[in-house]
């Protein structure tokens, strides 16, 4: 069955079994929380426990600003108290009846759709591009999506299965043991002083606080041959998680240092560099070619030993002294096997463990990645020095310029790479005229033209999935999003065409006029170019640019 759009936020995979003012709920896609839902769901709670749990994320953002600005605790604790205190005086005041019968009213219906999903046996999951889309379909189908992944994927092995009678271990005993073996190391790492007291306890796994990881999946409908799925690990509170954390506060800045002049932070930062190389330097030919190779096992690249000595090897190569801050590189190689060996997930009455990668929500998995790959370009760049002007990744995709005059010895030398190193899965694509990162680029016989690129399988005029406070995050994002456009739209008219863009997908989205022409005049205002709103001119746009491109710098 073709997937249906039934508005910009909503994609259903199935018979339409909703009423009208169900999906109009629906519509308003993942983003969206009904006012004031909150005091009806959390009836049964008391005040101070809503607000202790409601206070929880700015509380975690407050710890990070105090760290940012180097406060000092007992002004930390004024500035906390305080703000609680003001919390909590805004929750105890009651709601007017008018928005209580209202949210009594949002939440019969939130049932309604729920009572409707489980009748027809649908699954409802937002969409994996992290845009605020639903997706609406059967479960049955889904769930044999996921069985099918899992079968096939050779990054993981069955640890338990629940229902089996004949587990050498019950799930309990098992999880105890792991948990008692990573204690162990820790014990052993702190007697010889590879790990200080106050890190032991940091990092020591206490059964009481761990929660057991599960898997889930989003829908991806972004490759236009129907429906894929997208894993997810949940690893919040995991037996690895504070090892993660912790290895990944010492690594992921001095890895970000060694790999900057390779790296892409973003769309905007690739632009930017490429436009610096291809009109600022002139060093785009009429005979160069564009490559972008796509990694697609980005998270699970190598096994755990092979990982863990690649790690080492960039750390003995990139280090004045046998140390990374307090961490000989011993110790990380044993903080590394705790992490990659025990990490598990639970999924229908089974226990995974890894035999590749890590969680893909562990930003400890992503750092590693870009060392391995790191080691991995290098062989690229070895071999095709004399060739390759301009050359960097942006995570899982690499970006590269190619200036002989045929691309044939390119196909053949990327053909051989896949065959040297076959742990390494990609995707290719070649040409004078490719999309990266959502950015579309042309070699226009030497001269650089790009403009923003839409997925044709996507849905259009639809936000980012967000999950702080929205109004406030998207009000950050259009203006971000008004400086990508600047930057990526070599021309002024694509530039006001994704303008009038952006302000459409909010009007469609349910934000007023007021907002939008708010947002886009203080943006315009920032950059002193208030005259550009309406602009036709090229040479001044061009002036606007620059403008951008140094504030991004």
């Amino acid at each position: 069955m073709k997937i249906t759009t039934l508005s910009y936020s909503l994609m259903i995979d199935t018979m339409n079994p909703f009423n009208e003012k169900q999906l109009q709920l629906l519509s308003r896609g993942p983003t969206y929380v009904p006012p004031c839902l909150m005091y009806i769901l959390f009836a049964d709670q008391s005040i101070n426990d809503i607000v202790k749990k409601q206070f929880a994320p700015l509380k975690h953002q407050l710890m990070i600003l105090f760290q940012n600005y180097k406060i000092n605790l007992p002004l930390r604790m004024e500035i906390q108290d305080k703000l609680f205190n003001k919390f909590e005086n805004l929750f105890s005041h009651p709601i007017p009846a008018q928005l209580f019968q209202h949210a009594v009213y949002k939440k019969h219906f939130i049932q309604s759709i729920r009572y409707t999903l489980q009748k027809n046996n649908l699954i409802l999951r937002r969409t994996a591009n992290n845009m605020n889309t639903f997706y609406v379909g059967n479960r049955s189908e889904f769930e044999a999506k996921a069985d099918q992944y899992l079968i096939r994927s050779e990054n993981y092995d069955v640890l338990i299965d629940i229902n089996n009678q004949n587990n050498e271990k019950p799930l309990h005993s098992a999880l105890k043991n792991m948990m008692e073996s990573m204690n162990s190391l820790l014990e052993k790492l702190k007697a010889h002083n590879a790990i200080k007291d106050e890190l032991y306890e940091q990092l020591v796994v206490d059964p009481t606080k761990t929660k057991l990881p599960y898997l889930y999946f989003l829908a991806d409908i972004s490759n236009g041959s129907g429906l894929s799925l997208l894993p997810v690990i949940s690893a919040q509170y995991s037996a690895t998680w504070k090892i993660a954390k912790h290895l990944n506060r010492v690594l992921r800045p001095f890895v970000d240092d060694k790999l900057r002049s390779t790296t892409f932070d973003d769309d905007t930062d690739f632009i930017r560099k490429f436009h610096q190389y291809a009109t600022t330097e002139r060093r785009l030919h009429t005979t160069t070619v564009f490559c972008i190779i796509k990694i697609t096992n980005f998270y699970s690249l190598d096994e755990h030993q092979n990982m863990i000595d690649v790690i080492a090897e960039f750390l003995r190569d990139n280090l004045v002294t046998n140390k990374l801050g307090s961490f000989s590189i011993m110790t990380i190689r044993n903080l590394l096997y705790l992490f990659l060996h025990n990490n598990i997930f639970y999924y229908k009455d089974k226990i995974y463990t890894f035999v590749k990668g890590s969680p893909n929500t562990m930003l400890l998995t992503e750092t590693l990645s870009n060392v391995y790959l790191s080691v991995w370009e290098k062989k690229i760049l070895k071999e095709m020095n004399t060739t390759i002007e301009f050359f960097g990744r942006h995570k899982n995709q690499l970006f590269f310029t190619w200036n002989k005059s045929s691309p044939l010895e390119l196909e053949t030398f990327i053909e051989d790479l896949r065959e040297k190193h076959r742990n390494v899965r990609f995707q290719k694509l070649i040409g004078t005229s490719v999309h990266y990162l959502n950015i579309y680029l042309e070699n226009r016989q030497g001269h650089l033209y790009s403009r923003i690129h839409y997925d044709p399988n996507s849905q259009r005029y639809t936000l980012p999935y967000v999950t702080s406070h929205a109004k406030s995050a998207y009000s950050d994002w259009l203006r971000t999003a008004l400086i990508r456009a600047v930057c990526v739209c070599t021309s002024i008219d694509d530039f006001q065409q994704e303008r009038m863009y952006l302000e459409l997908t909010f009007l469609t989205s349910g934000y007023s006029l007021l907002f939008v022409e708010t947002n886009v005049k203080n943006f315009f205002n920032y950059f002193h170019a208030l005259r550009m709103k309406y602009s036709r001119n090229q040479t001044a746009y061009d002036q606007f640019r620059r403008q951008c491109f140094d504030f991004v710098e």
